[in-house]
Parts: C-alpha cells; structure tokens; sequence
C-alpha cells in the first residue's frame, strides 16, 4: 500500500450541511480535522438553500415559552413515518437519536458563536398529526457579512436570495402588494440594502448565511479546508476497515489517512443521469436545484467496499418550473403553487391535489397521478388577480413578465377559460367545471375536495389578507394564464444505511470500520416524509455532529 501524503485524525468528504459542524467538534475535542471539497466553491446545496434546519425542543423554544420534548417529537415522527421496512434509514432507534441528539447540536453552534435562532411562525407540515408544533421547529441563521470570509468570500457558494432578506423575512416580502407587514418588510430590506451599500456590507442570507457562518468559524478554528479536492477511492485496511481516502490534486494522485474516520457527506446524485435512470427513472437532472456537482461518485464508492443503500427512489421534492432566460436552471415555484386565484390541473384538465401541500408531498401526489393520468408536467392555471398580487416564477407582483415569455409559448395567455384551455390542449368544458367548481369553495373557504388551506401549513404559504381563506381564491378576472410545473427536487433523499451513530452498515447490518456518513449521501433518517422546514439540512448537521463525536470519543477510548 502506497504511503500517506499527510496524515489527519478525521477526513471529511464534502463541504455541505454538517461537514464543517463536525469539523468543529473534532477540533473542539483536540484533533485535527480535514474537509476536502470537490467543487471550486464551499457549502454544497446547503449554501444555495434556504438553510433551515429542523430541530426539536431546541433551546429556543424553550426560551420563548413554546412547548416541545422528545417524546412529543417522537408522537410527531412515528404518526407521520411509521414503521416502514422499505425505510431502514428511519428506523425508530434512528429517529430517537436524532431527536435526542438535534437539540445538542444548536447547543454546540451556538457555543461556538455560530448566531442561530428559532423561525417565529413556520408550522410542522402536518399539524393534523399528534405532537406536531403550529409554531414550528425551525432554526436559521441571522444575516452574515460575507466581508468577514476576506479573500475566502469568493470561495463560498452562493445563495438563491440576491437580497439581505432574513428567513422570517422571506414569507412577508412577496405579499408587500396586500399586506401592511409585507410592505414594512419591503421598506426594511430595501433601507438594510441601501445601508449595506453605503457600509460596504455584503449580507448574505438563507443557506448563505447558515454556511457562510460556518466557514468563518471554522476559518477562526485553524480547520484545514481545500476545493479543488475530488476524492476519488476510500482506502481499506486488510479488515475492511476504511482508513483514508484518494484525492487528486491537479491531476495527481494524494493519498490521506484518517487516524480515527472518515466522513461522508458528498451530497447524493441529483445530477446524475444515468443513476436516476436507474433508481429515479422518468426523471431528469434539468429538474433538480441542487449544485451541479452533486453527481453521486462518492456513493458507488462506498457501494463499492459493500456499503448497503436504501430509499434511493425518493427525492426531496421541489415544485419547478423552466421559464425562458432562466440560463437552463429550474425555477422554484413550490410557494407560488400556494397563493390564492390559482389551482394545478393535471393534463386532462382535472385538480387532483391539495396545491398548498408540503412541497415533497406535492411532488409525490404529482408522480402517483402521473401513473394513472398524465401530469408529468402539470398546468398551473391563475388569474389576472394573482398576477396583481403574487409573484410569477420569480417576478415581483403586478409587473409586466418577459415578452419571451409569451413568444416561446412558456407562459399562455387567453381572455377566457375555454381559449385557455385550447392552448394548453385540456377539453375546455372540463376545465372550465374544475375552475367554476373550485371558485364555489373559495367563496365559502371551504375546499371539499382536497381540504386545502385546512392545515397551519396551507395557510402559511397563503396570504392571510385574502379572505375567507388565505390559500384560496376565486379565478375570474381576464386575463387568465397558465404555465407547466414539474415534480423537481433540491437532491435525493436516498443513499447509505447509516446506525444511531452515523457509521455506514453493510448489507448483513455490521458496521463498515472507521466510516460515518450524513446528509443525502445517506438514507433519510425522515424517509419518504418531511416532518417541517429544515428536514434535510438538519440531519446534515445532527448526524456529522454524531460522527465527530463518536469517531473522537472512540479515540480516547482506545488510548
């Protein structure tokens, strides 16, 4: 076996989610930790996120008074999850350790001078449910100065909010046509931007503030982090177990041994074509939001030395759509989908779901419909009363949308339903039954159907100015348009099996030696589900900080 390169106690696979969280703990306990990154830019889809983390009886729950313990958040879990033997990523001993361990991870953050707090109103997805919070479990990051990176601040991905706009800011500012909080929230950010640029403030928000945070404190560590880095092959000793990794840097190969572990958390295979024609088929990598360098090498690799895989058809559902002059990017449109004057159709011109259902779950209802009735894509249909009061595809309310829009046949465009109808190829008399069907039970507030806006959920994602429901809305105002969405995805949500202590299990169950994984390389410990804002990002973190600590405290317990 060829000799090492350099030498480091824990190697981490991946700059995303809880990889540099872990490299805090390790730090922290007086070792000395690696992040290698494959990309030029660190933060993963992380940074491009909204950067929420789901994370119950956090300790700012408690300082504001809202109720919450582990057995609450358990109630939540196993209502919403189950016991499903397709899901080994979320077994019931897993879900536990998440919810015992998540607490303990803001703790550490914030010891760290990470500055984190509680989302003041962002409901679990399905508070129907027993143990779910109306007020939510969401943490995030306050605002960061990328300035304090210095000449890393290049360095760092970036993030979909171009604006200074706090996370429990986002929800207000596109409702600045129809409420007074969204207008005063308007003003604030557009006076926090004006002040930045007076200042020479570059605020970051959402996953950039969350992992622009990271890496400054990290930075302050001493953490040794390298882009550039893709690894290539995990090295295993006569045992089996993994005891560093391959990397090449510029074009050579550079051997690490990891002293005490090695951790993944290399993203999942999002962009990756011929992975989703296997575990994902019908899918396409045009329709993800995660970066492009989430192309799944790191988990044939552990496939490789016999690591089991499970749940590698599930994806963390996103709704989007392909406006034209988007740079061949999908557009998110999973809140829009919610707002009042519009409903989603299937190809035949027939409502099939509640739109203001959880983003994964809306995708799910999508690709079952899919198998029944075409509505892969689907329509979105809307009024001139939601042009004037909500955004399109990303476009502020009540301006005027690209001409290209309109010319490449994108967005459609008709003085009447049935004209509308024609051009997106639906009968006309069907749709036209569903709109006038849906605007009786927008009336009344009461939708019969699909129960949308019956749940806290629904009626976040709405506009609580709009009357008698916040999520629905008459469509009758001329004109009326519509555009395709599609079942998209911020990553997959499958990989790895993974135990209570994030170490990767071989197919027999036993523990593959000296290898930890977390984030969507692994197996969601949440499984087809999304219990709240933040199920993705938050185990990123929860289970490298599970790693980092048994990797160190097994250490100690062998010197």
């Amino acid at each position: 076996m060829r000799q090492a390169d350099e030498v480091f106690d824990f190697v981490i696979v991946g700059s995303g989610g809880g990889s540099m969280c872990a490299a805090l703990v390790v730090k922290a306990m007086g070792m000395n930790p690696l992040i290698l990154e494959k990309a030029a830019l660190f933060g993963g889809t992380t940074a491009k996120s909204g950067g929420i983390m789901w994370i119950p009886n956090n300790r700012f729950m408690r300082e504001d008074g809202i109720e919450d313990s582990t057995e609450k958040a358990m109630l939540y879990l196993d209502a919403l999850i189950g016991e499903d033997k397709d899901t080994p990523g979320a077994s019931r001993e897993r879900r536990l350790a998440y919810v015992t361990e998540a607490p303990k991870v803001v703790d550490f953050l914030v010891d760290q001078g990470i500055r984190i707090r509680r989302h003041p109103y962002w409901p679990d997805y399905e508070t129907s449910l027993p143990g779910a919070v109306e007020q939510g479990r969401a943490v995030f990051a306050e605002l960061f100065d990328s300035n304090k990176l210095g000449p890393m601040r290049d360095q760092l991905q970036a993030n979909f909010m171009p604006v200074p706009v706090k996370s429990d800011e986002m929800w207000d500012l596109p409702l600045y046509r129809t409420t007074w909080r969204g207008k005063r929230t308007m003003a604030r950010v557009a006076l926090r931007a004006v002040a930045a640029k007076m200042l020479g403030r570059q605020w970051l928000g959402g996953g950039g503030a969350l992992q622009g945070r990271m890496l400054h404190c990290s930075m302050l560590a001493g953490i040794d982090m390298r882009v550039n880095v893709p690894v290539e092959r995990l090295l295993t000793s006569a045992s089996g177990s993994v005891t560093g990794v391959v990397a090449r840097i510029d074009g050579n190969e550079h051997v690490f041994t990891a002293r005490h572990g090695v951790l993944i958390n290399a993203g999942g295979f999002s962009h990756n074509q011929a992975m989703r024609d296997i575990y994902l088929p019908g899918t396409s990598v045009t329709w993800t939001g995660a970066i492009a360098s989430d192309t799944g090498e790191m988990l044939k690799e552990m496939m490789r030395i016999g690591a089991a895989i499970a749940q590698m058809n599930e994806v963390d559902g996103n709704q989007v759509a392909f406006p034209p002059g988007n740079l061949g990017a999908p557009a998110s449109v999973s809140v829009e989908i919610a707002k009042p004057h519009s409903i989603v159709v299937d190809q035949s011109g027939e409502r099939y779901l509640n739109e203001a259902e959880s983003h994964m779950s809306f995708c799910q209802a999508m690709q079952a419909r899919d198998k029944v009735v075409p509505a892969v894509p689907s329509w979105m249909i809307f009024d001139s009363q939601y042009t004037a009061k909500y955004m399109v595809a990303g476009t502020m309310p009540g301006t005027k949308k690209p001409q290209a829009w309109f010319d490449q046949g994108w967005l459609k465009r008709a003085n009447t339903i049935r004209e509308l109808a024609t051009q997106c190829g639906i009968e006309p008399a069907k749709l036209e039954k569903q709109i006038e069907r849906f605007n009786g039970f927008a009336r009344i507030g009461i939708d019969a159907d699909f129960n949308r806006g019956g749940r806290a959920y629904d009626r976040f994602l709405g506009d609580c100015a709009n009357k008698p429901s916040p999520t629905m809305g008459t469509i009758v105002k001329a004109p009326f348009y519509a555009y395709q969405i599609f079942p998209g995805d911020v990553g997959t949500f499958g990989g790895v099996i993974t135990d209570t202590k994030a170490r990767v299990l071989r197919e027999d169950g036993s523990v593959i030696a000296g290898l930890y994984a977390t984030g969507i390389s692994t197996a969601s410990v949440m499984g087809r589900s999304y219990p709240g804002a933040g199920s993705s990002v938050g185990p990123s973190f929860v289970w490298g900080y599970v790693a980092a600590k048994h990797a160190m405290q097994a250490r100690n317990a062998s010197m």
